[in-house]
């Protein structure tokens, strides 16, 4: 068949008119006794558990020394965040860092339990470096376990550790960044411009520490001195090649007000009227995501979401802000791939309360989505996990990634004792849950457990579990997603992944994508039978000189199917543009 008959002939094929993605909202799904996770018995090791379409392929205990049997609830022997660096897992700890091996993802092996006391311990990695957040008084710059006290001392550390990680089983501490409020998380941002150098934005939520123990700083109202600490973060510049010469080059203003110059010039606290959250003052972050190819970070800061131009990573500067009535403390976030939304989550009751229970609004403790067009932000709607959980489970919207599947914005997320969510929200109006796995409350009583984070990574989701471990998952095909969705995932891979770094998706010209999109379209109400099988044919074809033909001639009949696209949502003619691409580098490729 000749390019230009191929071209007619598809032409017409795909023309049926498009459904919508999924016809639920989630904010109305029941989150009653129907779910199995609402019933699931309590346990440490022995809870039960319940899972749709989200397998548990491994789990591993806290190694010895992060975890005391007789007081499961201990914050300060909880597991944290995660990095990720070629086949080795960093999981933070506030009692230190451990280090896996997972080059066997269903097998993962311990290969350093470093004991640091400190917390939070969210971790970060560069090449041979290791960033670790340090924000509780029993930090000392030695790594011993200190005291939990706020009289000064010269061993206290808080702030971000930098480790030379060369020899995995030997970390070596090469550097201590002291900032005043200690580093509750911290975010890593690299200069495409400047490979020898990488920043650290320090979010420091803790209290001032006393001048007496470092220099310079105030814990003082911004009218009583207009240096304090709060109302700020810190900039970290690192030379790779000499980390020991990391030091703070910036404390930015970003909340301040352009016009009048008030460095407190966002959120003041309170409630916003009538049934609303009372939200938490704007004078900190709580974690900041960078998108280094957007040149932007989404920065959750207690009482607003904000939008930061980073081109100069040294230099960030807010250049959008948001508030919700909804939001009792803005937590973290995750942008699309493309670059359109922006996730931002509500750690309502600070991860220790339990806000998942079937009398909790579904707007609160939750995700809330906004467009970005212009570089501005609005409101496109909520999720929150559908399940309802116990008063003896801390539960809220906590920290998650993408999953890299091609025309859709999915993501995977963990709520505290709430389990692991993974949802698409690629219509943010309606986005839908597609997979989870939850295990039973800890304990008889409320204590402090569950997941901290779930990541996908190279094909799997780690997720780190407070009180538990390590668990590891894998997807399975359902009708919301299909085998080659999940494979096409698969293809994206990185060596490093740090999730408050986020990382460009890039798929490789290959069937697997294109058969994927296809299911997506067919989902979306399409009739793409014949575009099938012409795809197999061009497939299996033999003759090398026949595929490219082939593959043109169903790309541009799809290109010139104005019928279907005028039918089509925003979402699928998306699709079409990706499938066509992908169709023209399948057949460019040798």
């Amino acid at each position: 068949m000749s390019k230009r008959s191929a071209s007619r002939r598809f032409r017409t094929l795909i023309c049926a008119i498009p459904g919508l993605l999924f016809a639920a909202d989630v904010r109305a799904q029941d989150p009653g006794a129907s779910d199995p996770r609402t019933t699931l018995t309590a346990g440490w090791r022995d809870a039960g558990s319940a899972a749709r379409h989200l397998e548990l392929i491994a789990h591993r205990d806290r190694p010895e020394g992060f975890y005391d049997p007789n007081a499961l609830g201990n914050l300060l022997l909880g597991n944290s965040d995660l990095a990720f660096r070629g086949d080795l897992l960093f999981v933070g700890s506030f009692q230190g860092f451990q280090v896996w091996d997972i080059s066997d993802p269903a097998a993962p092996q311990l290969r350093t339990a470093f004991p640091c006391p400190g917390g939070q311990g969210d971790m970060s990695v560069h090449g041979d470096l290791l960033f670790m957040s340090v924000e509780m008084p029993n930090g000392r710059i030695d790594c011993a376990p200190g005291e939990l006290s706020m009289e000064p001392s010269a061993d206290r550390f808080l702030g971000v550790r930098i480790f030379d990680i060369s020899d995995v089983a030997s970390p070596k501490q090469v550097a201590a960044v002291q900032t005043c409020r200690g580093s509750h998380t911290h975010t890593l941002v690299t200069d495409p411009d400047d490979p020898a150098h990488v920043y650290i934005y320090v979010s420091g939520t803790g209290m001032v520490r006393s001048e007496r123990e470092l220099a310079g700083c105030s814990g003082k109202s911004p009218e009583q001195d207009p240096n304090t600490a709060y109302f700020r973060i810190e900039v970290i510049r690192v030379p790779v090649p000499a980390p020991q010469d990391a030091r703070v080059v910036n404390s930015p203003r970003i909340f301040a007000n352009p016009e009048t110059g008030d460095i407190a010039g966002l959120w003041p606290g309170g409630e916003h009227g009538e049934n609303t959250q009372s939200t938490a003052v704007t004078n900190q972050c709580h974690d900041i995501t960078v998108y280094p190819e957007l040149g932007l970070a989404a920065g959750a800061c207690a009482g607003n979401g904000i939008l930061l131009d980073i081109s100069d990573p040294a230099n960030p500067v807010r250049i959008a802000e948001v508030v919700d009535p909804n939001f009792a403390y803005w937590h973290s976030a995750t942008f699309s791939n493309d670059g359109s939304k922006v996730l931002f989550t509500d750690e309502w009751g600070g991860g220790m309360a339990a806000r998942c229970q079937a009398s909790d609004r579904r707007e609160w403790g939750a995700n809330a989505i906004f467009a970005i067009e212009d570089r501005k932000l609005s409101h496109a709607g909520y999720y929150k996990l559908p399940a309802s959980q116990g008063p003896t489970e801390n539960c809220v919207a906590h920290n998650g990634s993408l999953i890299p599947v091609p025309g859709r914005d999915i993501m995977a997320q963990a709520w505290y004792q709430g389990g692991v969510s993974v949802f698409d929200f690629t219509d943010p109006a309606h986005p839908v849950e597609i997979a989870y796995f939850d295990r039973g409350p800890i304990g008889s009583e409320l204590l402090l457990a569950g997941y901290w984070g779930a990541y996908w990574y190279n094909g799997f989701i780690y997720a780190s579990e407070i009180g538990r471990g390590l668990d590891v998952f894998q997807l399975l095909p359902s009708e919301q997603l299909t085998r080659d969705e999940i494979e096409a995932a698969r293809l994206v891979r990185f060596d490093t992944f740090n999730p408050q770094t986020q990382p460009r998706f890039e798929w490789p010209a290959s069937f697997v994508v294109a058969r994927a999109l296809l299911d997506q379209l067919e989902r979306d109400g399409f009739a793409v039978a014949p575009v099938r099988a012409e795809l197999a044919r061009a497939e299996g074809s033999t003759a090398a000189s026949a595929r490219p033909g082939l593959l043109k001639g169903i790309a541009a009949g799809l290109q010139q199917n104005e019928t279907a696209r005028a039918r089509a949502s925003a979402a699928a003619r998306r699709r079409l543009e990706l499938l066509v691409t992908t169709l023209n580098e399948l057949a460019e490729a040798r």
